[in-house]
């Protein structure tokens, strides 16, 4: 609860409390002397009596004087009525008396309905007071929208904020420049779109670019996500739908941000009885037709984002809805040093720091990933007690994010030591016999994260978007460089390459069925693709051949496979003396890295001829 609801609150109580107060004084003040029945004969003998009220249990009278045992001279007073023959008595005396009936039911009906209406009342208070302050209005606006709104000054973010997605903002500068001056960009007769999604894989910043837009154009922002319009009663999503565009209309230029629209805008079902009629798909027919009511001319932008834009109702997307989509993807080696440059104004860095290097670290990796790594790099800095952060700092970070968190309290006997040094080094020698674009940053044996007891970090000279078979031959060779030093040197296998041993099979699977990378298979492709359009995990792949191509396809996984694994066995055969030496350094050292690294590898790079005529 705010804290001017609970002073609200205090108050009330406090008010309560007086009012109970002074009707106790007032009460005490005007009620009659109680006195014993004795004395009330005494007095009626001694004529002291003016009048009486007899009623079903007590006498009620005035006497000639104040009464005896008054502090404050009251006249008046109450006895409990003995008496049943007091009417002689009375009358003989000459008293004036009265009977009088009264009723109890008003009491009764007070002493039942006054606390029923104090608790009823104090109720709807604590109830209205959490509707107020709670998000989204609470319970006691379920059919509210709980779209929180944002002006120019709140957002507190702009296009500077946004960096590495440089199409994406130019394409939404043109919504900006809608919203500014819609006169200038209506004289030919063009209108603003009506929505435009945003798309793109996660911590890729749409959020961000979504608040920018609503921060440059200076007009309301309406967020919410997808998922807060459905809740368990029916209806109410259509009803949170219906009431969002009338509060963007009244303060309308506005922008109604939408995220996670997958949540709210996933494809019906044709088939009766799967749910074809269920509470979302009630919440989106609602936002269809708002989409189609509403007049662009009016000012307002439906912003949209996603990272699922394949299980998207197609009536949602077509054009006269979400006119435009823009894709929001993963930066490249630019857009990196951008994001990195946006997120290094928080920290103190070293006055000889190379952006360039550091983003060459983070092949792959989204906006929020690189946000992340500024932190841990700072924090890196922290710890060793540094006064800036360094280039140092940011590969520690990269390997706590990518390897996971160093493990030093994993003691590994020797001979698993020995294994994990040779597995490590026959990654490090294949790859730096058959790549040239992906040359080995580190090799370490110190056990990170939950399974990996060492690693070895490549890194890519530039972003690549396509691979050739030859690359991905290399690729798998590198992948079964650690199975090969293993069974090279010791003459076994062990479970520690299971998890290269099935990344190089899915490349062989997918180089077999879905690229066609195979002479005996075709040039066809026998399996969909198991991911979706932004490259993140799928349903997994839907197999389109028959049990006959399914073992020549089998055939030819096992056959890529053998081949890069012979490859590998065969760079390492050629380095025998060379892996063993670069074993004994790395259990003594633990890490190689930097110049001693380079010179080791430098001289792997001499066999590369011997290599490929193996291949």
């Amino acid at each position: 609860m705010r804290r001017e609801a609970r002073f609200n609150l205090i108050y009330l109580l406090v008010a309560v409390g007086a009012l109970f107060t002074i009707n106790g004084l007032i009460a005490a003040a005007t009620a009659p002397e109680r006195i014993p029945y004795s004395r009330f004969v005494e007095l009626l003998e001694k004529k002291q009596i003016e009048e009486v009220v007899i009623t079903q249990n007590e006498i009620r009278g005035k006497a000639r004087q104040p009464v005896d045992g008054s502090t404050d001279g009251k006249r008046r007073f109450s006895t409990n009525r003995v008496e049943p023959e007091l009417v002689s008595a009375l009358a003989e005396h000459g008293v004036t008396f009265s009977r009088r009936v009264e009723s109890t039911f008003l009491p009764m009906l007070l002493s039942w309905v006054v606390p029923v209406l104090l608790f009823v009342g104090l109720w709807f208070l604590i109830a209205r007071r959490m509707a107020q302050s709670g998000p989204g209005g609470g319970v006691m606006a379920i059919g509210k929208s709980k779209a929180k709104v944002y002006v120019e000054t709140d957002t507190g973010v702009s296009f500077d904020d946004v960096a590495g997605v440089e199409e994406a903002k130019q394409e939404l500068r043109e919504v900006v420049s809608f919203l500014r001056q819609p006169d200038v960009h209506g004289r030919l007769g063009a209108r603003m779109p009506k929505g435009v999604l945003l798309v793109g894989p996660p911590g890729t910043g749409k959020t961000l670019i979504a608040k920018a837009v609503a921060g440059e154009a200076g007009v309301p922002f309406f967020s919410i996500s997808g998922s807060e319009f459905v809740e368990m009663f029916v209806g109410v999503g259509a009803a949170r739908v219906r009431d969002l565009f009338e509060q963007a209309r009244k303060q309308a230029p506005a922008i109604i941000f939408i995220d996670e629209l997958d949540a709210l805008g996933k494809a019906r079902s044709s088939q009766i009885g799967m749910g074809s009629h269920d509470e979302k798909e009630q919440t989106l027919n609602q936002l269809l037709v708002e989409l189609d009511g509403f007049d662009p001319a009016s000012g307002i932008v439906l912003l949209g984002a996603t990272n699922r834009p394949e299980i998207l109702d197609p009536a949602l997307l077509r054009a006269g809805r979400f006119d435009r989509q823009v894709l929001v993807d993963r930066p490249d080696k630019v857009g990196r040093i951008a994001i990195l440059q946006v997120h290094a104004r928080k920290i103190t860095l070293e006055d000889d720091f190379e952006f360039e290097e550091a983003a060459a670290l983070t092949t792959g990796f989204s906006g929020a990933e690189l946000a992340n790594l500024v932190n841990e790099a700072a924090l890196a800095a922290t710890r060793r007690g540094a006064e800036a952060v360094g280039l140092q700092d940011f590969t520690l970070a990269v390997e706590r994010i990518v390897a996971g968190l160093e493990r030093k309290n994993r003691v590994l006997n020797e001979r698993e030591r020995e294994i994990v040094a040779h597995h490590e080094l026959g990654h490090a020698f294949v790859a730096a016999a058959v790549t040239g674009d992906e040359p080995v940053h580190k090799i370490s044996i110190i056990p990170r994260g939950i399974g990996a007891l060492g690693y070895t970090i490549q890194r890519p000279t530039e972003d690549r978007f396509l691979m050739t078979r030859e690359e991905l031959e290399a690729k798998m060779a590198v992948l079964l460089g650690g199975r090969a030093a293993e069974r090279l040197v010791y003459g076994h296998l062990s479970t520690g390459a299971a998890d290269d041993l099935s990344k190089a099979t899915d490349v062989a699977r997918a180089m077999a069925t879905r690229y066609g990378m195979v002479d005996e298979l075709g040039h066809v492709s026998l399996e969909s693709e198991s991911s979706n359009m932004l490259g993140q995990p799928g349903l997994g792949a839907r197999p389109q051949y028959g049990v006959h191509t399914a073992d020549r396809v089998d055939a030819a996984v096992r056959e890529l496979v053998q081949h890069a694994h012979d490859r590998a066995l065969a760079v390492l055969k050629h380095n025998r003396a060379l892996l063993e030496d670069a074993a004994e350094q790395l259990l003594r050292v633990e890490t190689l890295e930097g110049g001693a690294l380079e010179a080791l590898l430098s001289r792997v790079r001499d066999v590369q001829l011997v290599a490929a005529r193996t291949a």
